[in-house]
């Protein structure tokens, strides 16, 4: 017996992992035909969740992740309950059940039916499908930095909003965003996040500023941050950058418990082309980016003749704010070294 090869899902643009049951065996009762129904069959599911496991990894952490005894137990439980005439309906209440756990962003689902009451010799019969966060008819408060539902989801159908966070540029605009982090490999995380920036639809990495080192701004006691700033071209409405931006920090594990405090990964929106706009949740360029030399002396590597609007230039910012507190790790960034 053979699951048919599951292809990637990808979430904000990056590969998600995949969690993986297979040949989870029931005898239950679903078919078209009343002797299905009265002696019964075996049936068998494979399951495949579609997650991120990277905090759990690197916390070796069973609480950060999706539990793969909690999946079979699930799928268990549907192929087993209540009759269904058709296979179709039984994997869509497993998926159902499988996208209700938390963290589980997409899910494919095969139920096999090995014994079914064919006319000819036969290997297997098999329904296969796919439901995601967006397909499953669920709210969506798990989606990674959408706003669900609202005006602000991504998901949803492009119209003209009075709210400028909305709408999308008629044509591709340049944008800055922040990268900054103290816990884990910072440096890898930050090539992987530019990585993962690029393969989202509707943006493009163009240039990276060089790497810094910054001695931590408030918050407890903790280990010196990186920056850097990244320049891309983009087709997004801002809130829907927003959201890409906060589905890498997710899945690089970014938590968010103490104010200030230790963090793998933040990507912040600096500008996006030449708007300047405060909506409830994001407010452009970024309110504190002009007094911030952790921001401004990567940003001046990168663009030092960008004028910020309602600021100034990069260049004129950085030289008033000054280089207390930040120094320079790696002028050609992300080069190898």
């Amino acid at each position: 017996m053979t699951t048919p090869t599951i292809s990637p899902y990808l979430k904000d643009g990056v590969e998600l992992d995949q969690i993986i049951v297979q040949g989870i065996r029931v005898t239950a009762f679903h078919g078209v035909y009343q002797p299905e129904k009265e002696s019964g069959q075996l049936f068998l599911a494979d399951v495949v969740a579609h997650v991120s496991t990277r905090s759990a990894a690197s916390k070796d952490d069973l609480a950060k992740t999706v539990n793969y005894s909690d999946i079979a137990d699930r799928a268990a439980e549907v192929l087993g309950g209540d009759p269904n005439d058709l296979l179709e309906t039984v994997a869509e209440h497993i998926a159902r059940a499988i996208l209700e756990m938390e963290g589980v962003h997409c899910v494919d689902v095969v139920v096999h039916k090995p014994q079914a009451p064919l006319h000819v010799e036969f290997r297997d019969v098999m329904v296969k499908i796919r439901r995601d966060l967006r397909s499953g008819a669920l709210w969506a408060d798990k989606r990674i930095g959408s706003s669900a539902g609202l005006s602000g989801d991504p998901f949803a159908p492009r119209v003209h909003s009075d709210d400028p966070a909305d709408n999308p540029p008629v044509q591709p605009v340049v944008a800055y965003l922040a990268l900054g982090g103290n816990v884990g490999d910072v440096d890898t995380t930050f090539r992987e996040a530019l990585w993962e920036l690029h393969r989202i639809p509707g943006i493009m990495v163009q240039r990276a500023s060089s790497l810094f080192r910054t001695r931590p701004v408030g918050g407890p006691d903790q280990d010196d941050f990186l920056n850097a700033v990244v320049e891309i071209m983009t087709a997004m409405a801002p809130r829907e950058l927003l959201a890409a931006c906060q589905g890498i920090e997710v899945l690089h594990g970014r938590e968010r418990h103490v104010e200030n405090g230790p963090r793998t990964l933040d990507l912040d929106i600096l500008a996006y082309g030449d708007r300047a706009f405060a909506a409830e949740d994001l407010v452009v360029p970024h309110p504190r980016a002009t007094e911030r030399a952790f921001v401004l002396q990567p940003w001046a590597t990168l663009a030092p003749h960008y004028d910020v609007p309602g600021a100034g230039t990069v260049e004129s910012l950085a030289t008033a704010v000054g280089t207390e507190g930040v120094e320079l790790v790696q002028a050609q960034w992300p080069a190898q070294q």
